[in-house]
């Protein structure tokens, strides 16, 4: 499929609510309801017409922009994400003695 103009879609794949994940964490220190999980948005992508990328190691990530972006037509890429990260900058933020 052929568009003349490129149309890039970037998935955030955490396999389930990372981010409301954190927010309960955070705020409950405890989740609930937030893990399932997802299709295969590559192949999901290539059933509509559209270009699939997964990217398995951050370093891929530009280079896989790259060439969706010079594909010229939609393309959708799956990018892993770990949110558990959030949850040790939340720690660490509240470790912080903020001066007013």
């Amino acid at each position: 499929m052929r568009i003349g103009t490129p149309i890039v879609i970037l998935i955030w794949n955490d396999n389930g609510y990372g981010l409301i994940e954190w927010k309960q964490m955070s705020t409950y220190k405890r989740a609930s309801h937030i893990n399932f999980g997802n299709p295969d948005f590559v192949k999901y992508a290539e059933s509509f017409g559209a270009r699939g990328f997964r990217v398995e190691a951050t370093e891929q990530l530009p280079a896989i922009l790259n060439e969706a972006i010079s594909a010229n037509t939609v393309s959708v890429i799956d990018c892993p994400v770990d949110y558990r990260e959030n949850m040790k900058l939340t720690e660490q933020l509240g470790n912080l003695v903020c001066p007013i």
